[in-house]
């Protein structure tokens, strides 16, 4: 059967991890004696926090095969002894959701943290807590940023060290929470070294729904994970490997054939995803984009720039990069006013509530860099081959110390540029300024609707913050107008913070450094803030997650970064804690 927009949506609203609502007090009995063997394997977890509400989240586990529902019952206080008791409750799951429950606390108190727990048959799960959301005059929030785990690549240490966090008002995870390919497949080879090879029943790539539902509950069984889920209520959205690499509205990349039709599988990926994480329903499954008020003080709007609106993905090889025509008919497709990444209605959803909104910060959490990620072509060339022969399995090793001599040469180019040098040539000129985006993937493969974002937030005098994760590698940029902006032309409009991966290897693999090598790893991490001419800040190489504070004066981002995803014993790295500021009223970055 083909999948029409009609039959995605009559399937979407069918069920998807359906949530119970929870009004109070019901004397509910919380010692059930049934003998049914159960246990609660994958912890517990809550998210979606408003000033009234939580989401509070778990999975029985059935020790029977043949047992199809299970009684639950959830309790939530004020205090962890559970001796306040404000909420409990009771309901029946089934393997319908893959035996998951999502509980949505009502009436709660603002600025508040609750302790949850449930029962079934018996058993007791582990406690877990969340916060409610302030209302009123807020003077600071601190939010986590996290994205971009892949179990078989390493170990989850940047969960567990979020979960040491104890100041937290919520923790924003930017997607990628899962990864879909085989034993086989991406940064799996120190799986079986590392004792993170999936299992057997779950080790091909998943498309079916019993797949997806497996794989998050194997993630799922993680300690970090476990710990930082039961530490802080998340807020949550997908990126593309939740269904596929390179997703987008009708496709993937790595959506093949034989692998049947990409909406029933995208179909698959989003009910396993509503089943499992603590996020609340909505009738579209596709529509996961929402907003959350921190009293007067941040507006946080979650963004899908994955699978409601955009645009598949343009591609360097249908354009001749080498010649100047070549160049223009890329600019002009990238910069095409009819590419979609948000689309139509979300962008005009997130343009009115920030020209209307009366926060004092405007935050934006989404998947991918927004920042103008522009290198010179000469470099794109080469990083292409680069790759090329990597993924062939060749000898990059003439080709990385071409790209050494390369990045010298512009880096030399571009530093007598800005610091106005009379003798720079035409040509010399032409290399450091002719430049393309590195990643077609992110904002620079769909530069209209990011030219009106920025516009928006400019016109309306807005401080604008966004957060983004995708690319693995910590990044900071000042986001900017193009010359040609109808509404504010080469003005800057925010700031953007990306946080760098839980465990997904980053640009260090790419470019094959030693990663041993901390002069080497610095000097390149200078040249490509000095080529990229919006980029203030990069690290090619930890591993880590970001934490961003706001008070009324200012928005300030922390990257914290751990020494190995490769070995149970890890330390942080104080040496590379990076501390970059937006001074409210001040569209730029400051070093602190």
């Amino acid at each position: 059967m083909a999948f029409t927009r009609r039959s995605f949506l009559k399937a979407s609203a069918a069920g998807f991890g359906a949530a119970v609502l929870s009004l109070g007090l019901t004397g509910c009995r919380f010692d059930d004696d049934d003998d049914t063997p159960v246990s609660f394997d994958h912890g517990v977890a809550s998210g979606d926090p408003l000033s009234d509400s939580l989401i509070i989240w778990t999975r029985v586990t059935p020790l029977n095969i043949t047992t199809k529902t299970l009684n639950v019952q959830w309790q939530a206080a004020t205090d962890k002894s559970f001796t306040n008791i404000v909420h409990d409750g009771e309901a029946r799951i089934s393997d319908t959701t893959d035996f998951t429950l999502k509980v949505d606390l009502q009436g709660l108190d603002a600025n508040t943290v609750y302790y949850y727990r449930f029962n079934a048959h018996g058993k007791t799960s582990p406690i877990g807590q969340g916060k409610t959301l302030p209302v009123g005059n807020v003077d600071k929030v601190k939010l986590a940023v996290v994205s971009c785990a892949n179990y078989p690549a390493g170990y989850f240490h940047v969960y567990g060290e979020i979960a040491k966090q104890s100041d937290l008002d919520a923790v924003l995870h930017l997607g990628d929470y899962i990864y879909e390919y085989s034993n086989t497949g991406y940064a799996t080879e120190d799986a079986a070294q590392l004792d993170r090879l999936l299992p057997l029943d779950n080790s091909s790539e998943i498309i079916a729904l019993t797949d997806y539902r497996k794989r998050y509950a194997n993630y799922r069984l993680d300690a970090d994970l476990q710990a930082a889920h039961s530490h802080c209520a998340f807020i949550t959205v997908w990126d593309d490997h939740e269904i596929t690499n390179d997703t987008w509205r009708e496709g993937a990349e790595n959506h093949n054939e034989g692998e049947g039709e990409f909406s029933q599988r995208k179909l698959n990926a989003l009910q396993a995803y509503f089943e499992w994480m603590p996020i609340r329903n909505v009738a579209d499954k596709e529509r996961i984009y929402r907003r959350f008020e921190f009293g007067n003080l941040v507006s946080l709007y979650m963004l899908d720039t994955r699978v409601l609106a955009r645009d598949e993905q343009l591609s360097y090889s249908d354009f001749d990069l080498t010649t100047p025509a070549g160049q223009s008919a890329f600019a002009a497709a990238i910069g095409a006013s009819d590419r979609a990444l948000l689309g139509s209605e979300q962008l005009t959803w997130l343009s009115d509530a920030i020209t209307t909104s009366s926060t004092q910060w405007q935050v934006l959490g989404q998947q991918v860099l927004m920042t103008k990620m522009h290198l010179p072509v000469e470099v794109m060339l080469l990083l292409a081959s680069l790759q090329s022969t990597q993924a062939s399995g060749g000898d990059p090793s003439v080709l990385l110390a071409q790209a050494n001599i390369l990045f010298a040469e512009l880096a030399q180019i571009k530093g007598r540029v800005l610091a106005g040098d009379p003798s720079v040539t035409a040509a010399e000129l032409a290399r450091v300024e002719t430049t393309i985006p590195y990643n077609l993937d992110a904002w620079d493969g769909y530069a209209y609707e990011r030219e009106v974002l920025l516009g928006t937030a400019i016109a309306a005098q807005k401080n604008l913050v966004v957060l983004a994760g995708d690319t693995h590698n910590g990044w900071a940029g000042e986001l900017k107008t193009d010359a040609n902006n109808p509404i504010a032309a080469s003005q800057n409009a925010g700031v953007e913070f990306a946080t760098a991966s839980v465990s997904s290897p980053g640009l260090e693999k790419y470019l094959a450094l030693n990663t041993q090598d901390a002069q080497t790893v610095a000097q390149i991490e200078q040249v490509i803030a000095l080529l990229v001419d919006d980029l203030a800040y990069n690290n090619l190489v930890e591993r880590g997650y970001l934490t961003v504070t706001f008070t009324p004066t200012q928005a300030s981002a922390n990257w914290n970064y751990i020494s190995t995803i490769k070995a149970r014993e890890y330390q942080v790295v104080e040496s590379r804690t990076k501390e970059l500021s937006m001074l409210a009223g001040q569209a730029q970055l400051q070093s602190v």
